[in-house]
């Protein structure tokens, strides 16, 4: 629903809660990969001396864009997990149902 930067680390805590809450039924897919690189220097290191080194990777969202999807459970559970995952991020996030699936 907006334009954020999603940590590796707050993917990771997504997908546990969402796991944990459907008890590892049905199957998951995560549809983001954090592959930009965020560089930061030390604390207390003056200026110059070139680029920092990496510190943590992100993956860049902007609005409509599917972060998990899941299938094999009901959609009362998956909206229930879905929901656990989105208070994990940074972001406001929409649960969105497939309509024309026949399962």
């Amino acid at each position: 629903m907006e334009f954020s930067r999603i940590t590796s680390r707050q993917i990771e805590s997504a997908r546990v809660a969402l796991t944990r809450h459907m008890k590892r039924e049905g199957k998951v897919w995560i549809r983001i990969f954090p592959d930009k690189p965020l560089t930061s220097k030390p604390a207390e290191v003056r200026m110059g001396k070139g680029k920092g080194a990496i510190d943590h990777y992100v993956a860049e969202v902007q609005p409509g864009r599917i972060l998990f999807e899941i299938e094999g459970v009901s959609e009362e559970l998956a909206h229930a997990s879905l929901r656990l995952a989105a208070q994990k991020l940074p972001i406001i996030c929409k649960t969105i149902t497939r309509h024309d699936f026949e399962g």
